[in-house]
């Protein structure tokens, strides 16, 4: 019977995972060994990778913006799930509403208005110019600053869902208990309601981290040329320069950096892990 119903699982998953090998997994090969064969075997693309400067400028520059999107992103989703999580039915939707619509704007749109918003002559400039707190515009476009901004406010659900769909499955009772047991409400949270909610941390710090990684209109759109990202000099090298075996050795650097990042998530802040005291 369990080799009939293992039998019966197969032909179900089968054409999905035919699916995925024949459109993604195939391609992405033939793509990422162009990095090692142009024709012949040779380790000039990633020689060429890490030994110029500007290449590992980039690739920092990269993962810096990541980072401190990352930890943005954490500090504002962090009270907002809370609050959608434990608050009246009626601040939870609205807040759920304010979480989602931006969701499902065009990422374009949202990057044009800040656009608007943080230019020389945008709203936020005119208002401060008007009121008399600056005498000439503040440069807030073009810059990591509107890079920054313009990734958070795209990535903000990406950590806020996470940590509400952990957060709404910790019971209330061992709050109870806690409080019962002598506990103040800050040895509370920090003591039992923090640890609890680390898978979603760890699931909303490793999905923005590794989204934020390859990350391309945002920094095109509101960043200068001393912001400039990696998926920027990959789609340079490739549609520019034609240089397929040096934008896929880029390729190939950004994915092993995200299966790393995966790898180290899934030992030490998977749910398994922090439940059961590993």
């Amino acid at each position: 019977m369990e080799r009939r119903e293992r039998l019966v699982f197969l032909a179900f998953l089968a054409p999905a995972l035919l699916f995925l090998v024949l459109m993604f997994l195939v391609p992405l090969g033939m793509f990422l060994s162009q990095s090692l064969f142009d024709p012949h075997f040779t380790l000039e693309n990633y020689q060429k990778a890490f030994t110029r400067p500007v290449y590992m400028k980039i690739l920092w520059r990269t993962l810096v913006v990541s980072g401190e999107t990352t930890l943005i992103c954490l500090l504002i989703g962090y009270p907002v799930a809370f609050v959608m999580a434990h608050g009246s039915d009626r601040v939870k939707m609205m807040v759920t509403a304010l979480v989602l619509i931006p969701f499902w704007t065009n990422i374009l749109v949202r990057m044009f208005a800040w656009m608007a918003l943080l230019g020389r002559n945008g709203v936020i400039n005119r208002g401060l110019m008007e009121t008399g707190l600056t005498d000439a515009p503040i440069p807030m476009l073009f810059n990591q600053f509107s890079v920054t901004i313009g990734m958070v406010h795209f990535m903000l659900p990406y950590m806020i869902l996470p940590l509400y769909s952990v957060m709404t499955n910790i019971p209330q009772s061992l709050m109870d208990a806690a409080a019962n047991l002598g506990a103040n409400t800050r040895r509370t949270f920090l003591r039992v309601y923090l640890p609890l909610s680390l898978p979603g941390i760890g699931a909303g710090v490793l999905l923005v981290f590794i989204l934020s990684l390859g990350f391309f209109v945002t920094p095109a759109l509101l960043g200068g040329p001393q912001n400039t990202m990696l998926a920027q000099i990959i789609e340079l090298e490739i549609n520019d320069s034609v240089d397929w075996g040096f934008g896929a050795a880029l390729s190939t650097i950004l994915l092993v950096l995200t299966v790393a990042l995966y790898a180290l998530y899934d030992r030490f802040l998977s749910a398994e892990k922090i439940y059961e005291g590993r």
